[in-house]
């Protein structure tokens, strides 16, 4: 078993969409002054490796304290040009997919889909209920000719749109 890590790491100052919250995490309690380490984050639902809600982009969307567990795991493929795209399965992209590739990615019915997808994407697949992660590395290690299990679970945040989590593909 290999377990590769599709997550970046969260840090001050690191690049956020233009217009979310700057990230800032301080150290607040200190093993010296308290005999433990706290840290204060400070940062977007939206910021790093995440993912989003269907109330994202719409308002009417279930948020992630709604949305069944099993949509944010499972079988996935990483895919590349071949068609048809894998079915029930999520699908992952290592190259720059936009709108246009809407109806394949339909037809294949994923509970999730993430990579490189454009905001246009990404706004048609949540309002087809289909999950989204946007900020993953490392796709490239991952296996185009088989199955691997990922898993992206979102902190419960009450009525959250989006959060970010620690993605992780685990290949047999």
């Amino acid at each position: 078993m290999k377990v590769i890590d599709l997550s970046k790491p969260l840090f001050t100052g690191m690049d956020v969409y233009p217009g979310d919250p700057e990230v800032s995490i301080e150290i607040v309690h200190t093993y010296e002054k308290n005999t433990w380490q706290l840290q204060k984050l400070t940062l977007g639902s939206h910021t790093g490796t995440h993912v989003d809600a269907y109330s994202h982009m719409d308002e009417k969307g279930e948020t992630l304290d709604s949305i069944p567990l099993d949509r944010f795991f499972g079988t996935a493929y990483v895919v590349d040009d071949e068609l048809p795209f894998p079915k029930k399965v999520g699908i992952l992209f290592n190259r720059p997919v936009d709108v246009n590739e809407l109806d394949n990615i339909l037809s294949a019915n994923p509970p999730f889909v993430g990579g490189k997808i454009s905001e246009s994407l990404e706004r048609a697949l949540l309002l087809h209920r289909i999950v989204t992660y946007t900020g993953l590395i490392n796709i490239e290690l991952l296996p185009t000719d088989k199955p691997f299990t990922f898993y992206g679970f979102p902190l419960k945040i009450k009525n959250g749109d989006g959060s970010p989590v620690r993605a992780v593909a685990i290949i047999e």
